[in-house]
Formats: structure tokens, sequence, C-alpha cells
């Protein structure tokens, strides 16, 4: 109903066809460009789930790994997590962000990075040094892949919102707006044609009025001539019996 009070408003013109028509094509223009959009968005989001995927595959064995060499610590030196936490005044390994540009979204990618010494690297020197030091690699290790893990899993559920939205615009360009358009287009060409039609008629018939005005006037003019009556004068005799005026020499 409001699309057609919408044609209706647009009074059916050359320049509104123009208007129109460069609507349309800004139409098209944009729905190709979200198409190729959307497809760039789903081909990295399914890149993406295909590495968060293999992420969590590894990030299991990693975790068992780490879950196991902490109990050869334990076992081999007892309880530490007083010593560590004691010897610890900051964070050793950070985190940093950067921003990747894909098909105009941003999404945020985590870096892991190292600062500063080691704050406990006395620790074992008693007995199981070598266990503590296999056991903070392979917890470094567990660290930056759920840093890795994490920025995945952001740029996942930022790249599945983004495809949505895109999708939508998509869809509401292909099944509303460029319809609307053309409709509105057949419209305004339609009663175009009309008035120009109409136009050929009402000129045929002026042209046919002036002709028969013409032919018309053509006639009276005839009959004019016609029914006038000629006025000949008759040639002077100069034999005439007239009477002529005294000449006097």
């Amino acid at each position: 109903m409001s699309g057609n009070n919408q044609r209706l408003a647009i009074f059916p013109t050359r320049m509104a066809l123009t208007t129109m028509k460069l609507r349309l094509k800004g139409a098209q223009t944009g729905h190709s460009l979200l198409k190729r959009k959307s497809e760039a968005l789903t081909k990295r989001f399914r890149a993406i789930l295909g590495k968060i995927d293999e992420a969590k595959r590894k990030m299991g064995k990693i975790m068992q790994g780490a879950a196991f060499s902490l109990a050869e610590v334990t076992y081999a030196t007892g309880d530490i997590s007083f010593a560590v936490q004691s010897a610890v005044r900051q964070a050793q390994l950070r985190v940093r962000t950067k921003q990747e540009n894909v098909s105009g979204t941003m999404l945020p990618m985590f870096e892991l990075y190292s600062e500063g010494a080691n704050a406990f690297e006395l620790t074992g020197l008693g007995r199981g040094g070598q266990q503590i030091a296999r056991a903070k690699d392979v917890y470094a290790k567990a660290v930056a892949q759920l840093v890795e893990l994490a920025s995945l899993q952001t740029a996942f559920v930022i790249l599945d919102e983004v495809i949505k939205v895109t999708n939508r615009r998509v869809n509401a360009i292909e099944f509303v707006i460029i319809p609307r358009v053309e409709n509105t287009i057949k419209y305004i060409t339609s009663e175009l044609d009309e008035m120009d039609r109409e136009e050929f008629f009402r000129l045929k018939k002026v042209q046919g009025k002036k002709k028969r005005d013409r032919d018309a006037e053509e006639v009276a003019k005839a009959k004019r001539l016609l029914e006038a009556p000629e006025s000949v004068e008759e040639p002077s005799n100069l034999l005439a019996a007239n009477e002529d005026n005294d000449i006097l020499f």
C-alpha cells in the first residue's frame, strides 16, 4: 500500500523518469558491491571457522600436556605455588591488539609478546628444575594458543554479525528497493506513453479541424464569387447624340 502511495505521489515527467533510472542504477551498483562484500566476508568466516576447530583440538592436547607437566612438578618439588606467587611482581607475557581490515570490516587481532626478565628463574634450584622449566614452556604455549583462540573467536563473532547485516541489506535491495524502483519506472513510462498518445491524438484533431476550416473557407469564398453579380461598364459611343457645349473661337 505504501509502495502504491509512493508511486502515485510521483508526477510522471521526463525528469522523474531520469531520476528513477539513476536511483535504479545506484541500487544495482550498491547491491553488487554488498554482494561481493558478503562473499568475501563469508569466505573469511569459513576460513576462521576451520582455524577455530583446529585451534580447539590443539588446545585440548596442549592443556592435557600442561596438566601432566604440572603433576610432574608437584610430584618432584611439591607445592611451589606460594614461591611462584611471591616471586612474580608483574606479568611477563602480555597481549596487544591490532586491527585487520576485511572488506571494510575491522577485525581485532590479539598478539602475544614477552616483556621483562624471568621472575622465577631461581625456582627449582634445589630439585625439580627440569620439570619446572618444562611446565613453564608448556604453559607459555598454552597461553599463546589461548590468545590465538580468543582472537579467532572474536573475529568469528564480529564476522557473523556483519554478514547477517550485509545479507539483510542485500536482500532488502534485491527484493524490495529494486523491484519498487522498477515498478515506478514502468508506471512513469506507461504514463508518459499515454500522454504522448494523447498529445498525438490532440495534434491530429487540431490539424483535422484546421483543414476542415480551410476547406469550409475556400467553399464559402467560391460561393461568394459565384453569387456576386459582375458590373461591366459599357464603352462610351462617340457618335451618340449628346449635347456638346459650344466652343467659341
